[in-house]
């Protein structure tokens, strides 16, 4: 079992923003944060997340509660799963009251073997000569961690004289097992590069071969910590000049990547092997830097610059595009030693847009009508997918390029400006907001539980008996966290507590005395009781601001 105070160490750490923003992006909204509700389709973002509360709630679906409750929910995981996972995503050590193992013993397997691999590459002298024929310099290898693993066997035994569990290393992704028996390690005769989380700690590794082996470079598996389609090569490097200037580089392995940081361009980055893909959108959003795309200039490049920019100016992103010209990569010119006209290149990058128009129209013969008719509805139907302003401001520009009437785009875009309004968990006249302030003051002051419950029981409160009835209790609900993200409904001090529930018992015992009035099934003398207690006592007292503890 998890350690209790290892447990609330952790929970006081949380930071419920960073933690859901691996997963989804977030867009700031006032105070909160919105997003599109992951667990429900929708269009219009509905879901929200307060970094003051570290609370999320749906107003649509109405799913709700803290940073564990998202990640179990999301992950399809139990509790201490979840716990284990927001662990590996923060670098944090859980401790065990059973010594049982956890994430971190796997982590510090891998450290382990990094440390090993980095030994080796200093006995390796082609591998050596490798990177420096690339001119990659030896601080570079030193604070990327480079390193070099040999034959399978070598691994083997050095896991074994370290007495590292080799079931321990399958998990970490190091060793894979044959299926005949026994096991193997996954990289052999490879330059390795360390993949670490965003925070800094070690997931994973790639590995370059130098033995002229078909797969050039290889990553670890999914594990537990490493999953490559949300990771990006040398983000927890490059997070701090992304976040100061503003800037994010986006290139296509680990050897760009090494020699951009080498040459003073510190915000690359680059992809694992895979394409940049939605799963990639919040980790580019953190800082909400300009995106450059540095792709090689051949015809994958091309293609997967497309793509990305694509995705990226759908998603509301701002970035620019260069493609490198003949054939060469960053890598290259930097090591040859082109580094201002890489400087030139990166600021002189075709924005996202016009990029993706012009990419789109060179796909089709436009000289034929009936190839222009599909360029023109694919063009139309890309802009449609943007916001109304960016979607209005590049219109023209796609009408140069098709070289057709901007009037075919069509200017009522009112179906893409028109918003559905988020269904909302609360309805919204003055006495029912009167009735939810009283609830979220006691989720927010539980010292005002026993004031309200002196006075009122649940079943009072009507549609909202279960509402008032969970946050006496101090329960955790989906419908408590809505409440408690809608900014329409506050919370109240106890001189302002006091009023309210004067005011909601002066309209309740109000309400009472009609039904009684009229109640032919109640008995005359106790009817007559009744009217005069209302009457004669409890209503005075309560125009007076007296608090009443009758119930009838």
């Amino acid at each position: 079992m998890i350690d209790n105070n290892s447990v609330e160490q952790l929970k006081n750490s949380i930071d419920i923003v960073d933690i859901i923003s691996n997963y989804i992006e977030l867009k700031k909204a006032g105070a909160n944060f919105k997003a599109n509700c992951p667990f429900h389709q929708e269009k219009t973002p509905s879901f929200v997340v307060s970094p003051t509360k570290q609370i999320y709630h749906c107003f649509s679906c109405g799913v709700g509660g803290d940073a564990i409750k998202f990640v179990q929910e999301y992950e399809k995981l139990n509790y201490p799963e979840a716990l284990e996972k927001i662990a590996s995503l923060m670098n944090f050590s859980l401790t065990y009251t059973k010594g049982r193992s956890d994430n971190s013993e796997a982590r510090r397997l891998l450290e382990q073997v990094q440390q090993w691999y980095v030994k080796n590459l200093d006995k390796n002298h082609v591998a050596i000569e490798y990177l420096k024929q690339r001119g990659i310099t030896q601080q570079s290898i030193e604070y990327f961690g480079i390193g070099y693993v040999g034959a399978s066997y070598e691994l083997m035994n050095f896991l074994s004289a370290n007495m590292l569990p080799i079931p321990k290393a399958q998990e970490a992704g190091v060793v894979a097992q044959r299926d005949r028996g026994g096991f193997y390690a996954r990289l052999t005769e490879r330059i390795t590069f360390p993949i670490y989380s965003p925070s800094g700690a070690i997931v994973g590794f790639g590995g370059r071969t130098i033995t002229n082996h078909p797969a050039k470079y290889i990553n670890s598996p999914q594990t537990k910590l490493f999953n490559k389609s949300r990771l990006l090569y040398g983000y927890s490097k490059a997070k701090e000049y992304i976040y100061k200037n503003k800037k994010l580089i986006v290139c296509e392995g680990y050897l760009d990547v090494i020699m951009f940081h080498q040459a003073g361009f510190k915000e690359a980055v680059a992809t694992l092997g895979t394409a940049l893909t939605t799963e990639h959108l919040p980790i580019l959003r953190k800082g909400e830097p300009h995106i450059i795309l540095a792709y090689d200039g051949d015809k994958a490049g091309v293609a997967a610059a497309l793509k990305a920019s694509t995705m990226l100016s759908e998603g509301g992103f701002d970035g620019s595009v260069v493609l490198f010209p003949d054939g060469q990569d960053p890598a290259d010119m930097i090591a040859t030693g082109k580094t201002q006209e890489v400087a030139n290149l990166l600021r002189s990058g075709q924005a996202l847009i016009p990029f993706v128009i012009e990419m789109m129209a060179k796909s089709y013969d436009l000289n034929n009508p009936r190839e222009k008719e599909v360029a023109f509805g694919n063009i139309k139907s890309y802009l449609d997918k943007l916001s109304p302003i960016i979607r209005d401001a590049y219109v023209s520009h796609a009408s140069t390029v098709l070289g057709v009437n901007s009037a075919l785009f069509g200017g009522d875009i009112s179906s893409n400006v028109t918003k559905k309004k988020p269904k909302i968990v609360f309805e919204s006249s003055r006495d029912d907001i009167g009735q939810l302030s009283i609830v979220k003051t006691l989720i927010e002051n539980r010292e005002l539980v026993n004031k309200v419950s002196s006075v009122i029981k649940p079943s009072m409160f009507g549609n909202y008996s279960s509402l008032l009835e969970s946050a006496m209790k101090g329960e955790e609900t989906s419908q408590l966290s809505g409440l408690m993200l809608d900014e329409s409904i506050k919370s109240m001090d106890e001189e302002e507590l006091s009023r309210s529930l004067a005011s909601f018992l002066f309209r309740y015992y109000s309400a009472e005395l009609k039904k009684i009035t009229t109640d032919s099934s109640i008995p005359l003398k106790k009817k007559s009781f009744l009217i005069r207690k209302i009457k004669m006592d409890i209503l005075p007292r309560l125009q007076r601001g007296e608090l009443v503890t009758y119930r009838i």
